[in-house]
């Protein structure tokens, strides 16, 4: 039988403690970027927010210039926040973060205009207990999970050719499996991009470099959460 020495033990120690840091910090950033969006979201909803980001048309509201502005502008920062990561600068890509969230929580106010506030509580909820249990068990796993990102990778570029395609038919069963498949889809990637962030803390010695890959994986999950949210409400979610 052999025994770890208490050099050994030491080292163990402070790599259980470093992860466990590195791994706090990622959620802090989600649970930041996610009440920020919250936020914005909802403050989009009154004025003079709602009025800049939305036009009124008898069909409804309809999103302004300003309003799609909010919707491409999160995709450009997503490039420069990858670039700020390689480029080890943990701060640019916080500020990018931040900027990231608060943006997209500009373009989902309209959530709160098609559903009730009552519905999309209980979404809210019921996203995050489902999270909660996906990212423990993606913590948790021994199992390799290299192979499991291509194939989700395909079912998110067939869900959203569908939904591309689905536009112009306007088709109810589409809209249906589509949103069944992405509950499905962005459950696997919360597991999948949840063993990644162990894996990351490990294969980088740099203090820096891990700060700036800590916000690049609050980043993927809290896409991951969003997603997950949006399909779950097509289900859950009471229109007004």
């Amino acid at each position: 039988m052999e025994y770890n020495s208490p050099r050994q033990m030491n080292v163990i120690e402070r790599a259980d403690q470093g992860e466990r840091a590195f791994i706090g910090k990622v959620y802090n950033y989600l649970a930041g970027g996610l009440g920020l969006s919250t936020v914005m979201a909802f403050l989009t909803t009154k004025e003079p927010l709602i009025n800049l980001m939305y036009t009124l048309t008898p069909e409804g509201y309809n999103f302004s210039f300003l309003g799609w502005v909010a919707i491409l502008a999160p995709f450009i920062l997503i490039f420069m926040m990858n670039s700020a990561v390689r480029q080890a600068n943990p701060e640019k890509a916080a500020i990018l973060f931040w900027t990231f969230s608060a943006l997209l929580g500009l373009s989902m106010g309209n959530i709160f205009l098609a559903y009730t506030g009552a519905s999309i509580a209980q979404t809210f909820l019921v996203t995050a207990g489902a999270f909660l249990g996906l990212s423990i068990y993606g913590h948790a796993t021994k199992r390799d999970l290299s192979g499991l990102g291509s194939f989700l990778l395909m079912g998110l570029i067939g869900i959203i050719l569908a939904s591309l395609i689905n536009i112009f038919f306007h088709s109810s069963t589409v809209s249906f499996v589509v949103s069944v498949l992405g509950v499905f889809i962005f459950a696997g990637f919360t597991v999948y991009d949840t063993a990644n962030i162990k894996q990351i803390y490990h294969s980088v010695p740099d203090e820096r470099q891990r700060n700036a890959l800590a916000i690049s994986g609050a980043l993927s999950l809290y896409l991951d959460f969003i997603n997950l949210f949006q399909f779950l409400l097509a289900f859950l979610g009471d229109r007004r």
